[in-house]
């Protein structure tokens, strides 16, 4: 059976993974949290799968999760394993910022890609993205630019990490652009 996907039941899923092990993750996952509530209006009906995966995303650099190193895959098995989480929720967490061409780098693309094929509904995946790239690692708010900046500044611009985020980051300006926009166009 499917496990029903509600913001509640992800909050307490991503606390208990990293609230004591990784506050500063958890941080960071409640501020994206906190954006994809902001703009759950542009969603409709999938507001909360929204807020579900903004929770999630970064679960998987839970220390006993982290199976290949690569927490997007980490985090989107645990939940598909453990959790019998929703295939779309788990599309989103495996996927999440254009999680596909850092696993190119780590030599899983093909893996993630099979396992958890990205999901056909840009509006939700550009919506992710908005909401973790415009988050602080402490859960603040900030631009994508900065947030792209601070990445390459934690990483190093010449490791795995360092090398995705600079290769992601027109894609991950032009869904943040588009979230803007979308937001600007929608009534309140």
């Amino acid at each position: 059976m499917v496990t029903q996907v509600t913001p509640y039941w992800a909050g307490r899923i991503a606390e208990a993974e990293l609230g004591e092990a990784l506050p500063r993750r958890w941080a960071h996952s409640q501020g994206v949290a906190a954006r994809a509530e902001e703009i759950g209006r542009l969603l409709h009906k999938d507001a909360n799968l929204l807020t579900a995966a903004a929770t999630l995303h970064d679960v998987g650099y839970a220390p006993r999760l982290a199976i290949t190193g690569f927490h997007p895959l980490d985090g989107a098995r645990f939940l598909r394993d453990e959790h019998r989480a929703d295939a779309r929720l788990t599309r989103l967490v495996a996927n999440h910022s254009f999680a596909l061409l850092e696993a190119e780098e780590r030599g899983l693309r093909e893996e993630l890609a099979t396992e958890f094929p990205l999901l056909d509904d840009p509006l939700l995946v550009d919506a992710l993205v908005y909401c973790d790239m415009t988050t602080t690692p402490d859960g603040g708010r900030t631009t994508a630019r900065e947030r792209v900046a601070e990445i390459v500044g934690r990483y190093g611009p010449d490791g795995v990490v360092g090398r995705f985020i600079q290769r992601a980051a027109p894609e991950i300006f032009s869904s943040v652009e588009k979230v803007e926009a979308a937001l600007v166009a929608q009534p309140r």
